[in-house]
């Protein structure tokens, strides 16, 4: 039996994908583990490319049709033995101690049946999911109104690990003999609310959810599309679900308002959305006309590629050895990209750096030497 399985469902985002598996081997390098992707039928040739990028390095599963992240990580879960499982968009890279910690501590604790951990934003930030409440009906009504502390557990510390009701899916550590005794993703969730769904569960079943302090950058929602109708009605359709399955049993003085909370909620999010697409069409939004500005850090080798990249895409660009970033990272303007060259950083070194700038709200972005591809939250550029 192996020590981890990692599954990574897929869809249109091959680049970010064969980055995450990239930071995924380097940080189980010492670990009996396996990877699957599953891909959800994307239509930019990630099957092909990461057959010949990754071959016999990872198990492939080429769905034929769209079906939804639960179904496409129950059916990889299905086909492991291993004794922990590990969930992970293909939109992440994780820092090289990351996996080493987060299964020292399931090891050390028997009733842990799923271990989260600190995520960073795009800019360095800290990704208030890392830590959840249960979306208890009282607690929810709280978020709604702008009171959202309780649901982000902002009592607990980044730094010291701390018991959790709700992990985020983007990062999911799970006990096998936990996933045995529970069950496995609801697949009446197509998208969002499984992980919440099966965080419930877990303490249901006597187990406990943890936050540990190990790294990732998560570039939230690259691997799906906010602005879209079939997002709203994804999302709160799986609020829908969440509350049906765990809160039905309440009074209607009780559900009837939830319920209708959450259909206003959905209203107005379209409502949004048609005003933004009608103000777009009749050219009253403002385009951004601030040009993004690239700090190239890395080896000579590397700063070379990334001079004829520029010159060739017309980027904004200016380029430093590791030895000077600190003190030209200082004088970049918010929102600049600082491109570290992943063949000289380590990702847990990238982590770092990007923590320590992010009062600064510079972005983060890395360029692999070997397909010489740069990416960033918004955009790949080869």
């Amino acid at each position: 039996m192996k020590k981890l399985s990692v599954i990574i469902v897929s869809y249109n985002v091959r680049y970010y994908l064969e980055q995450c598996i990239v930071s995924v081997q380097r940080a189980a390098k010492d670990i009996d583990y396996e990877i699957f992707v599953v891909d959800n039928n994307s239509q930019d040739d990630t099957v092909s490319y990461l057959t010949e990028r990754f071959s016999n390095q990872i198990t492939l599963i080429e769905s034929q049709h769209n079906i939804g992240f639960s179904r496409a990580n129950n059916i990889a879960i299905r086909q492991t033995q291993s004794q922990y499982v590990l969930l992970l968009n293909p939109d992440t890279f994780i820092a090289e101690d990351c996996l080493t910690r987060t299964l020292a501590f399931m090891d050390e604790h028997p009733k842990a049946g799923g271990v989260g951990v600190k995520m960073h934003n795009a800019d360095g930030s800290l990704a208030r999911e890392s830590r959840r409440g249960l979306p208890t009906p009282w607690v929810s009504l709280l978020k709604m109104l702008g009171f959202s502390r309780r649901y982000y557990m902002s009592h607990l510390s980044w730094d010291e690990s701390g018991q959790i009701q709700v992990m985020s899916g983007a990062f999911c550590m799970l006990r096998r003999e936990a996933l045995d005794k529970v069950g496995l993703l609801d697949e009446d969730f197509f998208m969002y609310g499984e992980d919440i769904d099966l965080s419930c569960r877990l303490m249901k079943g006597e187990y406990e959810n943890w936050y540990v302090p190990a790294s990732i950058v998560h570039y939230k929602g690259e691997s799906t599309q906010k602005s879209s109708y079939r997002y709203v009605h994804v999302f709160y359709q799986a609020m829908l679900i969440f509350f049906r399955k765990h809160y039905s049993h309440l009074s209607l003085f009780v559900a009837i308002p939830i319920k209708l909370a959450i259909y206003f909620r959905a209203f107005i999010a379209l409502l949004q959305m048609l005003y933004y697409r009608m103000r777009k069409s009749l050219g009253l939004v403002t385009r951004d006309k601030t040009e993004t500005s690239y700090l190239f850090v890395g080896t000579p080798a590397m700063l070379d590629e990334c001079r004829q990249l520029a010159r060739r895409k017309g980027l904004k660009a200016s380029f430093c050895e590791p030895s000077q970033m600190e003190s030209v990272a200082a004088q970049l303007q918010p929102y600049s990209c600082v491109i570290y060259d992943t063949s000289y950083f380590s990702y847990q070194q990238i982590i770092s750096h990007a923590e320590n700038f992010a009062a600064a709200k510079l972005l983060i972005g890395t360029y692999n030497s070997t397909d010489k591809t740069l990416i960033t939250q918004k955009e790949v550029i080869r």
